[in-house]
């Protein structure tokens, strides 16, 4: 009840774009996350480990594939994004004494028009995504990152990089799953 009631100041989920073009852009996108995040992966950890029980492993694919991406999406590129990029965009002119402040308390993330986007928001969004994963899947969490990214400018929307997202956490447990290389999870 609390979360409808605050939807109103969330940032919005669609853009201008079509919502299948958007689904099917996230799960092109999640693959392809999948195949970086691997390949950047693999060099720092062991294969093989230890696999999880059924119902751990169910319980990590419903959180991983559903929730997580859902939350990180919203926090990483509907908040941290937009406030980067406002803040970007704020210190760049002479006048304001204050960027950071003048950001948060004279504008709203909703201000963002979908897509848009400086070189400073991706670096500091892909800071934070990356701070929020085990060290050795840093080079993989910049990368994906980065991607999702490009994915917000080109689709112009969350919903892409949420289905992205849980697309590339989802094909990564199968593939764990089925392959063995639980280091991977």
């Amino acid at each position: 009840l609390l979360l409808y009631w605050a939807w109103k100041w969330y940032a919005p989920i669609t853009g201008p774009k079509k919502i299948l073009g958007s689904i099917f852009y996230g799960i092109v996108f999640g693959i392809a996350g999948l195949a970086i995040w691997c390949l950047l992966m693999a060099p720092f950890i062991e294969i093989t480990g230890n696999p999880w029980s059924n119902s751990g492993f169910l319980l990590r694919v419903f959180s991983a594939a559903l929730i997580v991406p859902v939350f990180e999406e919203f926090f990483i590129r509907g908040y941290i994004f937009r406030v980067a990029l406002q803040w970007d965009v704020i210190r760049k002119k002479d006048a304001i004494v204050s960027p950071l402040n003048e950001t948060l308390d004279n504008n709203h993330i909703n201000d963002v028009k979908p897509g848009a986007w400086s070189l400073m928001a991706i670096g500091i969004s892909t800071i934070a995504f990356t701070a929020g994963h085990l060290v050795v899947e840093w080079p993989a969490a910049a990368a994906y990152s980065i991607l999702m990214s490009i994915l917000w400018i080109i689709r112009k929307d969350l919903l892409s990089c949420m289905v992205a997202h849980g697309t590339t956490n989802l094909t990564l447990a199968l593939y764990v799953y089925f392959t063995g290389h639980w280091g991977f999870w």
